[in-house]
């Protein structure tokens, strides 16, 4: 009969074994740094900021520092909101991490072969230098369309582009209404207040307590609930920087909308001269770029920080070694600087990382 500590032992070689078989095979436990990650289920469970080790009085700086609208979630718990958590608005270029979400759903479906899927073998009559954009170009900023250069050999921020990324995803590969693509592949995560997509142009409409979860899913890399819904893979491989340091930026002026598709938002070299370095499938990265070679975007915040950004402050921060998510609408987050340790986005992420390191 085995004692008491033989059995511990056991015990303890059982779940290192387990462990290890998991770790092999790619998929890992839901677990965090601090515990173990929770999932909302038709609604967030709420917890005061003390009880998972935060400070409250610095995220109440941080929501009055930004204003607007906002939700932080701390290992999958809503720790801080303000403003109207289900008044839906408009997430501007936030929203553009979502179509290369999708764009995973319809390689799993077999809808697409894959991200260097040519725009020209969808029937985009394109010009001969644009022959070998791809959906990874589009989701890049690297596509050149309306742009001097040929894909791949510049950057851009780029709203027509990501205007025939959308129509080339949504009309040419789903097929579908933009809305029922969303609510069929993502529905298991159980959006409290009718996100949807705008009729005009896919931008996405959602409250900030649904646009948490979202992020949550980011963060989480494809899991729900211990359900991966998107194999992890996808997110290991594009949920990274894939703008090269030393790639140029686009010159000349806008060469024109061939396609005659109109624009996603702006124009086609606007908002920001920073991507190089840490732009990649619609997120940006706190990495040292281009034009900030000996700092990273966001100097006071950790390595693995991501955001998506869009107009009017309407973002979203993860960073996956905190375990925490924070989402802003209409914010004060002033201009993107990256490398500037004075920047409101500098200091915000500063605060929210010095509130979740209380202790």
């Amino acid at each position: 009969m085995l004692s008491g500590q033989d059995v511990l032992v056991e015990f303890v070689c059982w779940v290192m074994g387990i462990l290890i078989v998991v770790a092999v095979l790619g998929f890992g436990p839901v677990v965090c740094f601090a515990g173990t990650i929770q999932f909302p289920e038709k609604t967030w469970e709420h917890r005061a900021p003390l009880e998972l080790g935060m400070d409250g009085a610095l995220l109440d700086t941080l929501s009055q520092n930004l204003g607007g609208r906002g939700c932080v979630v701390k290992d999958g718990y809503v720790v801080k909101t303000w403003g109207d958590a289900s008044e839906l608005g408009d997430w501007m270029s936030s929203v553009k991490p979502l179509f290369g979400t999708l764009l995973f759903f319809a390689i799993e479906e077999g809808l697409a072969n894959g991200v260097d899927d040519r725009m020209a073998d969808l029937g985009w009559d394109l010009k001969s230098k644009d022959q070998d954009m791809t959906f990874l170009h589009l989701m890049n900023m690297t596509s050149g369309y309306a742009r001097a250069e040929k894909p791949g050999m510049a950057w851009a921020y780029n709203d027509f582009a990501i205007q025939l990324y959308q129509k080339s995803l949504f009309e040419k590969v789903f097929k579908e209404d933009a809305t029922e693509v969303l609510r069929s592949r993502l529905g298991d995560l159980q959006f409290e207040d009718g996100i949807h997509f705008r009729t005009d142009k896919p931008r996405l409409k959602a409250s900030t307590r649904d646009f948490a979860r979202l992020a949550w899913f980011w963060c989480q890399r494809g899991v729900w609930q211990e359900k991966h819904i998107l194999p992890k893979h996808y997110f290991d491989t594009y949920m990274r920087p894939l703008t090269p340091k030393d790639l140029p930026l686009s010159e000349g002026d806008d060469t024109g909308d061939y396609l005659g598709i109109e624009s996603f938002g702006g124009g086609s070299a606007h908002f920001t001269k920073f991507g190089a370095g840490i732009y990649g499938c619609n997120w940006w990265f706190n990495e040292t770029g281009a034009l900030h070679p000996d700092l990273l975007t966001w100097p006071d915040a950790p390595k693995d920080t991501v955001m998506s950004i869009g107009a009017g402050g309407n973002n979203a921060v993860m960073i996956p070694s905190l375990n925490v998510v924070l989402v802003s609408a209409k914010g004060d987050w002033g201009k993107l600087d990256a490398g500037n340790v004075d920047s409101p986005f500098n200091q915000s992420i500063k605060l929210l990382v010095r509130a979740v390191k209380s202790d």
